[in-house]
């Protein structure tokens, strides 16, 4: 069993921060790739950011410049901190991780809960 618990969601003003975590848990032997989408209202999911267990990274071109992820593989930790908020930021995030229970399995995508986070004056 593979658990990712997302964390730090909440209303923030615009040009706030915000600080999201997400916490892989369970029966872990390799994490590949974890990430953060985020989902509007009425519109699909998409990709906020990615960043492999070598570190390097890809982000939306709408968060470039103002949104930073990061991960601590000892931990099994991803984090999103988000600056510079604007309202089309308000959406849930949800935590992604490509995460392998064992050497004889191959790897799954895992999602967490979603967090809410809401941009607003």
């Amino acid at each position: 069993q593979v658990q990712l618990v997302e964390s730090g969601g909440g209303l923030v003003q615009p040009g706030g921060s915000l600080r999201l975590s997400c916490a892989a848990s369970g029966s872990i032997f390799s994490i590949n790739a974890m990430g953060w989408y985020r989902q509007a209202p009425g519109e699909q999911r998409e990709l906020v950011a990615v960043i492999t267990s070598g570190g390097s990274t890809n982000y939306t071109d709408s968060v470039k410049g103002r949104i930073t992820i990061s991960r601590d593989n000892a931990k099994n930790t991803v984090s999103l901190q988000m600056n510079s908020l604007k309202p089309e930021d308000t959406a849930v995030y949800y935590c992604h991780a490509e995460i392998q229970s064992s050497r004889w399995l191959p790897r799954y995508k895992y999602w967490g809960q979603g967090t809410q986070v809401t941009v607003s004056s």
